[in-house]
């Protein structure tokens, strides 16, 4: 029997190309497929935030403690950077980098079947696409944004540039087309920032705009009073964040203050940390 070797390497060659297309629309389809599953997580996450009843997101570092909260039943977590920076060795307020925050960022979300928020500091000088595409292909669904510049000599933004980065980061997500839920922060009250008398006046104002810009909840971060939580939650016109002592504080006292989410810092990790050293402290 002769063989017609054009005729053979022709078939081999359409085999390919059709090989090589049905590989290309299989890809598609994943792709398509995975950003409905984001765009669904993130849906589920933004629906969570319910001023009065507020949504517990307790602050992970690591795919262990990712697991131990999903496993107690919360329905979406946070990564913390303070508490992941510690937990490979760097300092809080831009010690490590994007990409190491990333690699864990992806070990979580590959454990859990939450959706997961992350806090992104100030941004780590990236542009804001090159965060909302990070975060979006290590499975996250929320980003943090602070206002403290770290790698500037740790100054604050002006509330106009805040909201700006707010707005892009808004319009990076939409581009992506996941409504990546954001969480926009101000560290006016952490950092004692200007004149007592007006701060929360202040903070309002700096988170209003952000609101404006296209954030979804807005975070006043400090440890406040009743008083001054219950203002800000009534007078900031998204929910907003409050941040717990997990072991200290009680669950039902930010409700009735209007808080619409509470996340716990690193006071998670200090409590558990606490312990170990007393478990420990018992074999030294």
């Amino acid at each position: 029997m002769q063989f017609d070797v054009r005729q053979v390497t022709s078939g081999i060659a359409a085999r390919g190309a059709h090989l090589t297309r049905q590989m290309t629309v299989n890809r598609e389809v994943d792709v398509v497929a995975s950003k409905q599953v984001l765009s669904d997580r993130a849906a589920s996450l933004l629906a969570l935030h319910q001023p009065g009843n507020p949504v517990v997101l307790p602050t992970v570092w690591d795919a262990w403690s990712a697991k131990v909260a999903a496993d107690a039943g919360f329905a979406a977590l946070t990564v913390g950077s303070h508490p992941v920076a510690d937990s490979i060795g760097r300092a809080d307020g831009g010690g490590m980098t994007f990409d190491e925050l990333l690699t864990r960022a992806v070990q979580i979300t590959d454990a859990v079947d939450v959706p997961v928020s992350v806090d992104i500091e100030s941004g780590y000088g990236e542009a804001p696409t090159r965060l909302i595409d990070g975060l979006l292909d290590a499975g996250a669904v929320g980003l943090n944004i602070e206002d403290t510049v770290h790698n500037e000599g740790k100054r604050l933004r002006s509330a106009s540039e805040h909201a700006e980065l707010v707005g892009a980061l808004r319009a990076a997500a939409d581009a992506a087309g996941v409504h990546v839920v954001i969480n926009a922060r101000t560290d006016l009250f952490i950092r004692k920032d200007g004149d007592e008398a007006d701060r929360v006046d202040r903070a309002i104002a700096r988170l209003t705009e952000a609101a404006q810009a296209g954030a979804d909840v807005l975070y006043p971060v400090g440890r406040h009073d009743p008083d001054t939580l219950r203002r800000l939650a009534a007078e900031l016109p998204l929910p907003i964040n409050a941040i717990a002592l997990p072991d200290q504080d009680d669950p039902a006292s930010f409700g009735p203050l209007g808080v619409g989410r509470i996340s716990f810092g690193p006071f998670l990790q200090a409590a558990l940390t606490g312990r170990a050293k007393e478990i420990l402290g018992r074999w030294s």
